[in-house]
């Protein structure tokens, strides 16, 4: 394995000290050195991976140094537009080091959401003309495959390097940004909230621990899952899935349970939704300030007013909850919506924490014969 202090100062050695992206479970000894010996400034957890190619671009405009994007292979599909337009030979022609890691390896076994995306993460590169090498796990031979990635970096080339899994020895983020005023857990939460639910009420669910957790608490209750959509994948547009769903069977309620790492992603989505002021639409945002999933890497979350930003867009009832007995007294009576329930919860999740036993298309075709009951 590698160590990450090595890695991470043999980049500095180069010149780059500028890393932004989206935080991955593969990369999460990687991003917890970065976040424990980078200051804030040169090291910016950015919304969703295409915004961390401008900011890496606005870097090297700025200094003429090339900046550290790094990012889930599913992030892939967010970058393809500024890789394109943006940083391309063809046209401003910026030098980006991409750090991809590689979820759903072919022949290593991994969650649905990620095969796809593990059978084409190299394909991808090669079609947009991006050289690349998967890094060694032996430090002499990263060294020089670190000297490659510079070399290409030199000519004005954007290079990626390949993260397969245990690339990177262990380290443990020593800053902790969780807020000691948290006491509810998210867990709880979910449960607290999905027994509220009306008989034809439904759930769509973001991907991570939140669907996993929803997941068990039906298992729990020895309850189906016909009821929720898990989002194992496509990360920042659950809401939009749910929103799909509200306009067409007005006849139910919609809920969308949401994170606010995936609610950050795609932000925009939150005017979209209050535009088309569906009343059956209730929006749970799930805060603790983190990418929980993938290894605690902090949001903005807690730094933001998140039910000031969906009143300012149009939700028609907004709340920021703390506490079960808010959260019980909220859920009892809810009026029409577009509704913003933002409700904050500590870090952390069950070591035992299962996963949806279900494969994606049993839950799709469940899900989808209990909307037309």
């Amino acid at each position: 394995m590698i160590r990450p202090e090595f890695f991470i100062e043999t980049l500095k050695k180069y010149g780059t000290d500028f890393f932004t992206g989206v935080p991955d479970s593969l990369l999460k000894n990687f991003c917890a050195y970065i976040y424990d010996h980078v200051d804030a400034k040169h090291n910016i957890i950015a919304a969703n991976e295409g915004a961390a190619i401008g900011l890496a671009a606005g870097h090297y405009l700025a200094t003429g140094t090339p900046g550290v994007v790094y990012m889930q292979n599913s992030g892939e599909g967010n970058i393809i537009n500024p890789l394109a337009s943006l940083v391309d030979k063809d046209v401003y022609n910026i030098p980006v080091l991409l750090i991809i890691g590689w979820r759903g390896e072919p022949g290593i076994h991994d969650e649905p959401q990620h095969v796809k995306q593990g059978k084409i993460t190299t394909t991808l590169l090669d079609t947009m003309g991006i050289a690349y090498e998967v890094l060694s796990t032996d430090e002499s031979c990263a060294t020089k495959q670190i000297a490659n990635a510079f070399e290409a970096l030199g000519r004005k080339e954007v290079y990626a390097l390949v993260i397969k899994k245990g690339t990177f020895d262990d380290y443990k983020l020593k800053h902790n940004n969780e807020s000691s005023d948290l006491t509810m857990s998210r867990e709880e939460a979910i449960q607290t909230v999905a027994k509220s639910l009306g008989e034809k009420d439904c759930i769509v669910s973001t991907t991570g621990m939140i669907s996993r957790e929803l997941f068990e608490a039906r298992t729990t209750w020895r309850q189906g899952h016909e009821r929720d959509f898990l989002t194992v994948g496509s990360m920042g547009h659950a809401s939009q899935i749910a929103l799909g769903i509200a306009l067409e069977k007005v006849d139910r309620r919609i809920w969308c349970f949401d994170g606010d790492g995936a609610s950050i992603m795609h932000m925009g989505s939150l005017a979209i939704i209050a535009s088309k002021k569906p009343e059956n639409f209730i929006h749970v945002v799930f805060n603790n300030g983190a990418h929980d999933s993938v290894g605690g890497q902090p949001t903005v979350g807690l730094e933001i007013n998140l039910t000031e930003i969906a009143k300012a867009v149009g939700y028609s009832t907004v709340c920021s909850i703390t506490t079960m007995d808010e959260l019980q007294k909220t859920v009892k009576s809810l009026p029409k919506g577009p509704i913003f329930i933002e409700i904050k919860v500590k870090k952390g999740n069950r070591s035992n924490l299962g996963r949806p036993t279900t494969t994606p298309i049993q839950n799709k075709e469940a899900f989808m014969n209990f909307l037309n009951r």
